[in-house]
């Protein structure tokens, strides 16, 4: 029997609407995918050593740090709150009257020594640290100290930018009398209360600062294209003359911009025997920046970030090899590890406009630092210093620790923090078994006793970890949820913590 069109069109109408009913049930009945799960095993009675890392941060010299700026109070007072021991202040190149205390050399019974830029941020640093130990690092030299063509200039402007100052490689004194004096009278001016100039004219200071360690240079392997010979022979110069003012200063030294590409360095200048006697080698520094390509999406940058990190252990092993069989005494300080985008740095035109930092990139940043924080502590790393607290536009400002607009620390200050407040050396590390590689773990047992996990999520999605014995214990979490806010607290009603996207967490066991 032959239908009408009209009962032809009705019984399509209703199958359309069947199907479509039937499609929009099951939509509705599908369900999210489970969050991966990461499983651990905590042997708590077996300890693999004990730490002797600090985490910490450094301290760039840049324009926003100076009094008047609008960030200036928030940055300092979130430093001091901070409480961190080894904080690194490092006056750099781009700014030379911000760093450099002598900009003109001696002539005709005159001389150039001029504090006053300098003073108000090294001030304030040292009150915002004050109780806890410092790194200085004056990395710039005057450049007059060196042989050129013609006398390098320097802007006017303090805040006047200049990639062009550091020219010299030959120091015009051979004996680096000269440069070791400088260095001297410079430590003199902060720890001694003043200095006698080159000319005999007495310059008073009043500050009696404590000074911890002075580290001699920055990335010398950059830094006037020093060779291992050069640098040796200036930190010996340099080393002796501060140690005739202040006999109980410790040193840092190399601060090499890449270790893995220069370990001539810490062959050369870890052997004792290149060293003028009684010359301390008490700490050797060195710098690891993760870095994608240009253009490179979030999604991609979370894979090159924990791989690059993992390369740089394996140089980190390969550097404390040398250190132990050449000056095994001698500590080490990672003063430097960060991250940058794959603009900061590049040379790009002045007309290029960098895509924005999305939020993600503080959490894959500050998640990095932690696992390589746990990483560093098992290799028996001294100092982990964070990179940096101050970045802004033209300056690296994936390097930034703070909002450079308004001060308020990033999710990698607080991972930091979160750090600091947790962990330190004297803490028992313990054999931790991770049943996935996207989620790294970590147990301490700490001076006080409490057990505690370390964990970081290296991935943009929601990991559910399961910590034995964690229900009833407590919370702490830096994430995506509130990036620029302190450490997120909760109680564990489970042994299930759940990670948002690279979340950096502490778990302490009750």
């Amino acid at each position: 029997m032959r239908l009408s069109r009209a009962m032809q069109f009705f019984a399509l109408s209703l199958i359309c609407v069947l199907i479509t009913a039937t499609s929009c049930s099951k939509k509705e009945t599908v369900s999210k995918p489970e969050a991966e799960k990461a499983t651990f095993q905590v042997n708590w009675d077996k300890v693999v050593t004990v730490s002797k890392t600090v985490p910490t941060l450094q301290v760039v010299v840049m324009p926003p740090l100076r009094r008047g700026s609008k960030i200036h109070d928030r940055v300092f007072q979130a430093l001091h709150e901070l409480g961190a021991d080894y904080v690194r202040y490092v006056p750099w190149l781009p700014y030379p009257k911000l760093g450099v205390a002598e900009l003109d050399p001696p002539s005709n019974g005159q001389t150039s020594w001029d504090f006053s830029l300098i003073d108000p941020m090294m001030e304030d640093f040292m009150n915002a640290t004050a109780g806890h130990s410092v790194v200085v690092n004056f990395s710039t030299i005057p450049e007059w100290m060196f042989k050129t063509e013609k006398p390098v200039p320097y802007p006017a402007d303090p805040d006047g930018l200049t990639w062009t100052y550091e020219q010299g490689k030959e120091l015009r004194d051979p004996s680096r009398k000269e440069l070791a004096d400088y260095y001297a009278r410079l430590v003199s001016w902060y720890t001694q209360g003043g200095f006698t100039d080159e000319a005999g004219k007495r310059h008073e200071s009043d500050h009696h600062y404590k000074i911890d360690c002075w580290e001699v240079f920055n990335e010398v392997d950059d830094e006037h294209s020093m060779t291992p010979q050069d640098y040796t022979a200036s930190y010996d110069a340099i080393v002796g003359a501060i140690r005739q003012v202040a006999p109980h200063m410790k040193f840092a030294s190399l601060a090499l911009d890449s270790a893995e590409n220069n370990m001539q360095f810490l062959e050369y200048f870890l052997d004792p025997r290149h060293h003028k006697p009684g010359i301390p080698l008490d700490m050797v520094s060195y710098h690891f920046y993760a870095k994608p390509t240009q253009n490179e999406p979030p999604e991609v940058q979370q894979y090159t970030f924990f791989n690059q990190a993992d390369h740089f252990l394996a140089v980190v092993r390969w550097a404390e090899s040398i250190r132990q069989r050449l000056s095994p005494q001698t500590q080490t300080d990672l003063d430097e590890i960060g991250s940058q985008s794959g603009t900061d740095g590049t040379g790009m035109p002045p007309a290029y406009v960098a895509p924005p930092i999305p939020n993600s990139y503080w959490n894959l940043s500050g998640a990095m630092y932690a696992y390589l924080y746990g990483e560093l502590a098992k290799l028996g790393i001294d100092v982990a210093g964070e990179s940096q607290m101050v970045g802004f536009p033209t300056q690296w400002p994936s390097v930034s620790m703070v909002d450079w607009d308004t001060g308020q620390p990033n999710a990698r200050f607080w991972v930091l923090k979160l750090l600091r407040a947790n962990f330190g050396p004297g803490d028992k590390l313990v054999n931790t078994l991770m049943g996935t590689p996207s989620v790294y773990g970590l147990g301490f047992i700490t001076r006080d006793g409490k057990h505690k996990m370390l964990l970081v999520n290296k991935r943009d999605r929601t990991v559910v970890a399961s910590i034995p014995g964690a229900s009833g214990g407590r919370l702490e979490v830096v994430d995506q949820q509130k990036p620029f806010q302190p450490p997120a607290t909760a109680e564990l009603g489970s042994d299930d913590v759940t990670l948002g996207g690279l979340a950096v967490a502490v778990v302490t066991l009750p």
